[in-house]
């Protein structure tokens, strides 16, 4: 019958584990509360801020996102477009080349896998190049640009994210150093051949696995 209780399983015990810890769940911590730490970071509650030195100013009015390149349908948005499309809510972790971290950020955006419905990359793509306002690039694989958590944010602990973290919208990608996560998204071009970005050649490792240690290029 319907309102029958399941009965208990392992499967089921096994889920509750599951619930209870926030496994397999969207914008909840995944990693046990002693392996959140990557190897050579340091725990912060302030968000320090690092960029190239130049804040470009660009109000909610002004800023657009153009998506191009490898994709079957090219996505140009306003802010108000932009965020009409389905947001959702994260909660990361985030690990910065710098050594410090800081835990559960929450964020509110678009999904970059909403934005790769919206888009629809092409078979042949396989990177892309993040473009700031400020002149800044950065580039991903597409598998870490899909990442389950990752997202363009425009809101931060409830509030809009300010300039000087990036808003109106940067890119969070928690599972990858926080270059990565690009500040004042201005476009998202996809590839089909990777192209470094402006730390990747000047020495920066071209991935940036902060539990692998990719900081530089050798490592």
């Amino acid at each position: 019958m319907a309102d029958e209780t399941p009965s208990d399983s392992k499967l089921t015990r096994t889920k509750e584990k599951w619930a209870r810890e926030g496994r397999f769940l969207t914008g909840k911590v995944t990693r046990p509360e002693d392996q959140r730490l990557p190897p050579g970071q340091h725990l912060t509650k302030d968000w320090p801020v690092l960029d190239l030195g130049v804040v470009p100013p660009v109000s909610r009015e002004r800023w657009r996102l153009d998506v191009y390149g490898a994709v079957e349908t090219p996505v140009f948005w306003t802010f108000a477009e932009f965020t009409a499309q389905r947001q959702a809510q994260f909660t990361s972790d985030i690990h910065c080349v710098t050594t410090w971290s800081r835990y559960d950020n929450e964020w509110e955006g678009l999904a970059t896998r909403e934005l790769l419905a919206a888009c629809q990359p092409r078979e042949d793509a396989r990177f892309v190049v993040l473009h700031s306002y400020d002149g800044y690039t950065t580039n991903l694989a597409l598998e870490d640009f899909a990442a389950e958590d990752a997202l363009l944010a425009h809101s931060w602990s409830g509030k809009p994210l300010t300039e000087e973290h990036g808003g109106p919208v940067r890119l969070v990608v928690p599972h990858l150093y926080f270059w990565k996560s690009a500040k004042w998204l201005q476009a998202i071009e996809f590839l089909t051949e990777d192209a470094p970005g402006f730390w990747e050649v000047r020495g920066y490792h071209n991935r940036g696995d902060p539990w692998a240690e990719q900081r530089y290029s050798s490592d």
